[in-house]
């Protein structure tokens, strides 16, 4: 089955010195339309393992590549705060000539929270703070000058020049699974991500993880219906069972599926050695390479 969807890839800011150079060089060189980073202080790996900052890595990575677009998948409010992340942005999207994507969502209840010693947020405060953190990136990355006042978040005269290269700003990704965030995904997100359930975290049957989507799919089509607007629509593979490169045709038929579900973009992870996404390298590439550069997806970034 032809994929119908642009492949992506995540990778683990795990890499110690140079040596997260050249992975990033061979995602560029397996043909993936773009690649991407967790944006955590602290990730479900031992707290003793490496794990580096998403945008100093993704400024390494625009600096050793030419093609692929780079993402966060995602940054939050748990420890970002929007001006900085504004300026953060446009550095990055410079350095990689307008390849970079500033994908936002709003924060799990998780150890992003506890290390900076802040008071965990409710979900209906999450929900605010998350609304008044994306309204006031898009402000920032498209304005010369911001001044905003919100109950959350202050902007006084920021200035942010030279601005990002590709206009009005650089592409915004909304994380969302519930009504509010989808409203918010169709009226300012160019990308809506899920990953299936959130509240539910761990594997799914195929069934289940497509049922999810499907019903998450709907939702997103009613407030795209209210906005007007339909944003590319991104699925992380992260919750479907069994390895989903265990075979060139196993990949093939998950993203051919997502492509007919209404995916635009598909991403998968990159191989780990042990824990949380182990995979063989050699069989990883062997089920992605039918599908980029000559296969179903755009090997292409943005």
């Amino acid at each position: 089955m032809a994929a119908t969807a642009r492949l992506g890839v995540l990778i683990l800011p795990e890499h110690p010195g140079r040596s997260v150079l050249e992975v990033w060089r061979r995602a560029e060189g397996l043909g993936f339309a773009h690649a991407w980073v967790p944006d955590h202080l602290t990730w479900r790996t031992p707290r003793d393992e490496p794990w580096f900052d998403a945008l100093t890595t993704l400024t390494a990575a625009a600096a050793v590549t030419n093609r692929i677009g780079l993402g966060t998948l995602v940054a939050s409010p748990n420890f970002r705060h929007p001006v900085l992340l504004a300026k953060q942005t446009m550095a990055v999207d410079q350095l990689s000539e307008g390849r970079f994507i500033l994908g936002v969502g709003a924060g799990a209840r998780d150890l992003d929270n506890t290390e900076l010693g802040a008071p965990v947020p409710s979900t209906v405060e999450r929900g605010d703070r998350f609304g008044e953190f994306a309204r006031l990136l898009d402000l920032l990355l498209r304005n010369h000058s911001t001044t905003f006042h919100g109950r959350h978040y202050t902007a006084e005269d920021v200035n942010l020049a030279p601005g990002c290269v590709r206009r009005p700003r650089s592409p915004l990704a909304i994380a969302a699974a519930g009504p509010r965030g989808m409203r918010l995904a169709a009226e300012l997100g160019d990308m809506w991500i899920t990953t299936g359930d959130a509240a539910r975290p761990g594997w799914r049957t195929d069934d289940e993880a497509f049922a999810t989507w499907a019903r998450q799919l709907d939702r997103l089509a009613a407030a795209c219906a209210t906005s007007g607007r339909t944003p590319r629509r991104l699925v992380h593979l992260s919750r479907v069972t069994d390895a989903p490169y265990a075979s060139p045709d196993r990949l093939a038929d998950v993203v051919g599926r997502c492509g007919e579900l209404g995916f635009t973009d598909v991403v998968v992870p990159y191989p780990r050695e042990d824990g949380i996404f182990a995979g063989d390298q050699r069989a990883f590439e062997k089920a992605v390479l039918p599908l980029v550069c000559g296969g179903g997806t755009r090997c292409e970034s943005e």
